[in-house]
């Protein structure tokens, strides 16, 4: 049991916040939803409580996925993250329908706006208190997105700067934070909503935003989703190929990469090359060397774990491109069309 405790500690701290903060957010909603009938504040309870119980997976998952690896899983349980994201996106998926589905059913049979005062003001009160505490764990999420790619965290970089970054954060901070943005969003559209059905008396402005809601909540389903699929399947890192084979190339004895491929495994990064070296005699332990100087600096970039490095004689071809990978990738490509 204590074992377990302190795994459930390397878990993702923004799912953990965000699952506990959507659980009392849904709750408070639930209440409203049923106190006042209102159609907004029912996609906002049903977004809020799907955000609670997928983050709830994802915090459980990004856990489980940093249990060292053993003698039957030799690289660890990285994926698994990425299959409780995916498992994550379809409670996600089912929500977001239902949401779009009441929105319409509301814009077909409006109310003529929220005329008890009362109710009014418990829908907006709620809300409020949604906003600020959506605000506060994507500020956390926006951190950690900084953080993991040692960007500046302070002052509204969180807010603003984590967008420009989102694509080099772990898998279970990226759901996280693109899912408070939405929250975030569709709590400010939701206020909007009541005040303006209030004042207007349009009341089918708040199944249109139901449904705009709703439809945010598609997008992340399809970006998560699309992500977490190729993660799981095994993807390589471009952009950690680039950086490896520059710094591959500065070594004076290698000449030339026959191959080289970045698998991504959850957060972790698994780098494999063939190398080539001059048309001269080296003998094991100048081998040994070269090796272990191109291997420290390897796994001293970012969320790289194991280096694995071959060598072979320098041929007359040039197979290495920088930046587009190695011309074998390419003749296969060819061949294969």
């Amino acid at each position: 049991m204590t074992g377990l405790f302190r795994l459930l500690k390397k878990g993702s701290t923004s799912s953990l916040m965000a699952a506990i903060v959507n659980f009392i957010l849904g709750i408070l909603k639930f209440g409203a939803y049923l106190f006042t009938g209102n159609v907004a504040m029912f996609a906002e309870m049903m977004h809020s409580l799907g955000d609670s119980a997928n983050q709830l997976f994802v915090w459980v998952g990004s856990a489980v996925s940093k249990k060292d690896p053993n003698e039957k899983f030799p690289f660890g349980y990285g994926r698994l993250v990425n299959i409780v994201c995916l498992f994550a996106v379809i409670i996600v998926a089912i929500l977001a329908y239902e949401t779009v589905l009441e929105g319409i059913h509301h814009i077909q049979h409006p109310t003529t706006g929220d005329q008890n005062f009362t109710h009014f003001l418990v829908n907006a009160g709620v809300l409020l208190i949604g906003i600020i505490l959506e605000a506060a764990v994507l500020y956390k999420a926006g951190k950690e997105v900084l953080e993991e790619d040692h960007k500046p965290t302070t002052g509204l970089h969180p807010f603003t700067t984590s967008y420009i970054n989102l694509n080099k954060a772990k898998p279970a901070t990226k759901l996280v934070f693109m899912e408070d943005t939405v929250a975030t969003l569709g709590g400010v559209f939701a206020l909007i909503a009541i005040i303006a059905a209030r004042l207007t008396g349009f009341g089918q402005i708040e199944g249109i935003v139901s449904v705009i809601i709703g439809l945010m909540m598609f997008f992340v389903v399809a970006r998560v989703f699309l992500e977490n699929a190729a993660g799981a399947i095994g993807v390589s890192d471009q952009e950690m190929e680039v950086q490896a084979s520059r710094i591959i190339l500065e070594n004076e004895y290698v000449t030339d990469i026959k191959r080289l491929t970045v698998l991504k495994e959850g957060e972790d990064l698994h780098l494999e090359a063939i190398l080539e070296t001059p048309h001269v005699e080296f003998n094991l332990r100048k081998l040994s060397e070269i090796k272990k100087e191109i291997a420290y600096r390897l796994l001293e970039q970012p969320h790289v774990v194991d280096v694995n490095l071959e060598f072979m004689e320098a041929d007359e071809f040039h197979d290495w491109k920088d930046g587009q990978g190695s011309s074998i990738y390419k003749m296969f490509e060819k061949e294969n069309k």
